[in-house]
C-alpha cells in the first residue's frame, strides 16, 4: 500500500502484525493475545487518525494512488457497461469515460474521469485530465440519456481538464460551458459523485447534478492547493494554508450548502476496503435515483437551475 506520511505510525503497527502472524503460523509459540493487543491498538490509531484529519490530509487521501477510480466501480458494481467513445466531431479522449450500463438494476449512463493505475494506464487516461473531446462525448452521452429517457450518473476524479496547448486549440474553455449548459437543461435525473478530486471546471463541467454527493475524504475546488498557494504565496510551500482556506472538504462544501450529502468512507479511507466503498456508493446513487423517480423533465431543470442560482446568492 503506498504510504501517506501521517499514516506511518499505523502502517508501522501493521507491519508488525504481520511480521507476528508469519512467526506465529511457523511457531508452536502462541502469541495470538500479543496479536490481539496491537491490532487493538491499531484500530484505535486508525479511528483516531481519520476523525482529526487536516485539509492538507484530505487531499492526500483523496489523491491515493489506491482509491477506487472510475473503471473500479463500473467493474464493481455497474453490469453489462457498454462504453461509448468518440465526440462525433475530433476523436476519442480516455481521460472521460462513459457509456450505458444495469446500476443496482437500473439502467442508467453513466460517465466519470479515470486516472489509471499504472504509470501505461495512467500517460493513457491522461491522469484523469479530459481534453475537449471529452466534454463533447459527455454531451453526446447526456443527450443520448435523454434522449432514451435514463438517469445520468457521473463520477469525477480529476485534478482539472487538461491546460495543453492542443485543447486550448481545440476549445477546452468552451466544451466546459457547453458541457455545463447540458447538465443544467437535461430533462432528465442527473447524479454526481465526487470519488476523489473535484478540480476546476473540469469537474463541474459534469457535475452541475440535481443531486451532488461527496465521499467523505474526496476534495471539491476551484483550484488546487498547490496552484493557489503559487499564487497567493508565490510558493507551494504554503500548499496547507490554502488548503484550509479554500474549504474543499466534504464537511466544508455540506456547510456552505454546496453538496447534498456526504458518502462515508470505511475506517481509513476507500483505499483500504475498495469493495465496501464501491457497494457504499452504489447503494446511496440508487436511493438518490429512486427519489427522483418517476420525474418530470420539465420541473427537473427549473429545480436543477435554481439550485445553482441559489449557490450565487448571498444570505
Amino acid at each position: 500500500m503506498s504510504k501517506l506520511e501521517f499514516e506511518k505510525p499505523i502502517l508501522e503497527l501493521e507491519a508488525k502484525i504481520a511480521e507476528l502472524k508469519n512467526v506465529s503460523s511457523d511457531s508452536t509459540v502462541n502469541i495470538s493475545e500479543e496479536i490481539g493487543r496491537l491490532q487493538i491498538k491499531a484500530d484505535r490509531l486508525l479511528t483516531q487518525t481519520y476523525s482529526k484529519l487536516t485539509p492538507q490530509q484530505k487531499v492526500q487521501v483523496a489523491r491515493h494512488q489506491e482509491r477506487p477510480h472510475f473503471l473500479d466501480y463500473i467493474k464493481g458494481c455497474v453490469e453489462d457497461f457498454t462504453p461509448l467513445a468518440g465526440d462525433r466531431n475530433f476523436g476519442e479522449d480516455q481521460a472521460l469515460i462513459g457509456g450505458l450500463g444495469r446500476l443496482m438494476g437500473r439502467s442508467v449512463v453513466i460517465m466519470g474521469h479515470e486516472k489509471g493505475n499504472d504509470t501505461d494506464s495512467r500517460i493513457k487516461h491522461n491522469f484523469g485530465m479530459a481534453r475537449p473531446e471529452g466534454y463533447r462525448k459527455a454531451i453526446r452521452l447526456m443527450e443520448l440519456a435523454e434522449q432514451y429517457q435514463l438517469p445520468i450518473v457521473t463520477l469525477v476524479d480529476t485534478a482539472g481538464a487538461y491546460p495543453g496547448v492542443g485543447a486550448e486549440e481545440r476549445g477546452q474553455a468552451e466544451a466546459i460551458a457547453r458541457s455545463i449548459e447540458k447538465c443544467l437543461n437535461v430533462k432528465v435525473p442527473l447524479i454526481s459523485v465526487i470519488i476523489g478530486e473535484g478540480g476546476s471546471g473540469g469537474a463541474i463541467a459534469i457535475a452541475a447534478a440535481d443531486r451532488i454527493f461527496m465521499l467523505e475524504h474526496s476534495i471539491y475546488s476551484v483550484i488546487s492547493p498547490e496552484g493557489c498557494a503559487s499564487i497567493l504565496w508565490r510558493s507551494a510551500a504554503n500548499a496547507n494554508d490554502a488548503a484550509a482556506a479554500l474549504k474543499l472538504t466534504a464537511e466544508d462544501l455540506l456547510e456552505l450548502k454546496l453538496i447534498d450529502g456526504i458518502i462515508p468512507e470505511p475506517l481509513g479511507g476507500a483505499h483500504r476496503h475498495k469493495e465496501e466503498m464501491i457497494q457504499t456508493l452504489a447503494t446511496q446513487i440508487n436511493k438518490a435515483l429512486g427519489d427522483l423517480t418517476p420525474w418530470d423533465g420539465a420541473k427537473l431543470v427549473r429545480r436543477r437551475q435554481q439550485k445553482f442560482l441559489d449557490m450565487g446568492r448571498a444570505a
